[in-house]
């Protein structure tokens, strides 16, 4: 999946990677702006800074989030 600043996503899963953290559990379900999709490489193993919501802003694996709308 190609991700770009600007769209909106949403954490819909639990990661498989290894970076996924308990508290992220409760991050399921919470929509969000791509701030920083590391474009430069755009790896999918690479952590994607989303703005979520009202909770802050974290970086999270690709696998866990889907575009809801595009730019």
């Amino acid at each position: 999946m190609s991700l770009r600043q600007g769209q909106r996503v949403e954490v819909y899963r639990k990661s498989e990677d290894e970076s996924w953290e308990p508290y992220m559990d409760g991050l399921l379900g919470q929509h969000g702006i791509v701030t920083d999709p590391d474009s430069s490489k755009n790896d999918p193993e690479d952590l994607v800074e989303v703005s979520l919501d009202e909770k802050g802003t974290y970086r999270l694996p690709q696998d866990c989030l889907r575009i809801i709308s595009p730019v």
